[in-house]
């Protein structure tokens, strides 16, 4: 039987630590891997650590599991997967995008960003501003969050994605929509400003619902189980 190795990547300022409560909840027949990716350990040195380092970190861990790789990346783990995706289309079976998707060449999560070294976690209400939604998560969670959370490494979050293998398309996707409905994300699918996003060019592309707010990893963490598992299987 072929083993289903299912890597966890989180968005920005946090580490695999976010995917407890989610890897509790999938089913044993899935090899779980949430790694923290360069730079957002605590304590790291961030200085010098780029979107390149990220991808080989996840490039990396992909060549070494034999048998089917499915790739889910959160928020700014989406622009990650899409990054692995296009490495190495020949080794991912399925891309999931929670509450994000892959995004076009020369794209950045946040190109203004100043920062020379860190970007540090911004506060709920600059969060709410941005149209990030803490919606579900309860105080103790956010305490958590807080706590653990370490600024991410600038040049990640400044850094231009770069992809090219026009294989990537051909990756089937899953885009579980917690902040936006999918009804409203659809025609945001295919690009241009202010998304900037490649999802709509997937040949093979299914939308689900999980309504919550941008961090179902907390808000909702056994339903997000559910939904990875069941794009994990497809």
């Amino acid at each position: 039987m072929t083993t289903t190795h299912l890597i966890l990547i989180p968005g920005f300022w946090l580490g695999g630590w976010a995917w407890d409560r989610v890897v509790a909840a999938l089913p044993d027949d899935l090899d779980v891997h949430a790694p923290t990716l360069p730079g957002v350990e605590p304590g790291a040195d961030r200085a010098g650590i780029t979107r390149a380092d990220h991808v080989r970190a996840l490039t990396d861990l992909v060549d070494t599991l034999p048998g089917d790789v499915v790739l889910v990346g959160h928020s700014g783990g989406g622009a990650l997967v899409g990054e692995t995706v296009d490495k190495r289309p020949d080794r991912v079976r399925r891309a999931i995008y929670v509450d994000s998707g892959p995004l076009e060449d020369g794209a950045a999560i946040d190109a203004s960003a100043t920062q020379e070294v860190e970007v540090p976690l911004p506060t709920w209400e600059e969060f709410a501003a941005q149209g990030s939604s803490i919606e579900g998560i309860d105080a103790d969670r956010l305490e958590q969050f807080r706590r653990r959370a370490v600024p991410h490494p600038a040049e990640v979050v400044r850094g231009a994605v770069r992809v090219g293998d026009p294989r990537r398309f051909e990756v089937p996707a899953t885009a579980i929509c917690t902040s936006l409905p999918s009804e409203q994300l659809k025609p945001m699918a295919h690009g241009g400003p202010p998304v900037h996003t490649e999802l709509g060019e997937i040949t093979d592309l299914t939308y689900v619902d999980l309504p919550t707010g941008h961090w179902p990893m907390f808000s909702r963490p056994a339903d997000l189980a559910e939904a990875i598992a069941q794009a994990a299987h497809a």
